[in-house]
């Protein structure tokens, strides 16, 4: 049986193959990578957001230093290398690993024009749940707007992976969606999507089609406590960052804020036992 959370990135996977580039890719099918789509659109501009991001990430979480350069980042859902191509500039290796091989080749495109893309390695996570990668083999594991898409079983084994692959003293930088008041319609809702994406040919439209799609990612909601508690005592010096304003409370951790956050959203910050 397919599983459900799956199908629209493989989907969208199969879509940007068929494209002639990346900035087709990002101009057609924004409700995959930035929810907007137009002519006017570039590769460019979408890698710039980026930019913007990694830097300010690694900065407030304590992670820029001129000894990136020798160190191994590993990126889990790097999609077409929205991100990737800012890692590739500040650390000497890059692995970006994401669900489907269509997206790892546009990554390789995407780095190839504004990153380094003789320091990037690509990694299909063809299961949604684990990476074909030696224990230890990264100083830090990176992953941002990606676990809230995976149902709560794969998302705390791609948890738990990141922290196998970090040696340690490494670093897990890790993005989750918390509980809102706002899930008592989104969740049932995304569920019941997955489930039509189940129905032969209806299900193969409905993966492609933007509104029904932004549905369906609404998979899983962790809040801190559930994730610890599968970590147990992997991890070390555990910061849970949010935005300023946002409701989540937790007694996980040394709880730190950042407002560049998504109120949605909390990151998990710890090194490495």
């Amino acid at each position: 049986m397919r599983r459900a959370q799956l199908i629209p990135w493989k989907a969208a996977g199969r879509v940007s193959e068929q494209m002639a580039n990346g900035d087709d890719v990002v101009r057609q099918t924004g409700w995959v990578f930035n929810n907007a789509t137009g002519d006017s659109l570039t590769l460019a501009e979408f890698v710039a957001t980026g930019d913007d991001e990694v830097p300010a990430y690694l900065e407030t979480f304590g992670l820029r230093s001129d000894d990136n350069q020798h160190r191994t980042l590993v990126e889990i859902g790097s999609g077409i290398g929205r991100m990737t191509c800012a890692f590739t500039r500040e650390y000497g290796n890059v692995v970006a690993c994401d669900l489907d091989p269509g997206f790892l080749e546009r990554c390789y495109e995407t780095v190839g024009r504004f990153g380094k893309v003789e320091r990037l390695r690509t990694l299909e996570v063809a299961d949604g749940r684990s990476l074909d990668l030696p224990d230890r083999s990264a100083d830090v594991a990176f992953s941002y707007i990606t676990l809230q898409h995976c149902v709560e079983d794969d998302a705390l084994a791609l948890t738990a992976e990141a922290v196998r692959v970090a040696r340690p003293g490494g670093t897990v930088v890790l993005n989750y969606r918390g509980p809102s008041a706002s899930d008592v319609l989104l969740i049932p809702a995304g569920a019941m999507v997955r489930a039509l994406y189940r129905v032969p040919k209806l299900g193969d439209t409905l993966s492609r089609q933007r509104s029904v799609t932004r549905l369906a990612w609404q998979v899983s909601r962790l809040r801190p406590e559930r994730v610890m508690q599968h970590l147990g005592s992997s991890v070390t010096d555990v910061q849970i960052w949010t935005n300023p304003a946002t409701n989540l409370r937790t007694s996980v951790g040394e709880v730190r804020h950042f407002d560049g956050i998504n109120r949605s959203h909390w990151w998990l910050v710890a090194t490495v036992a």
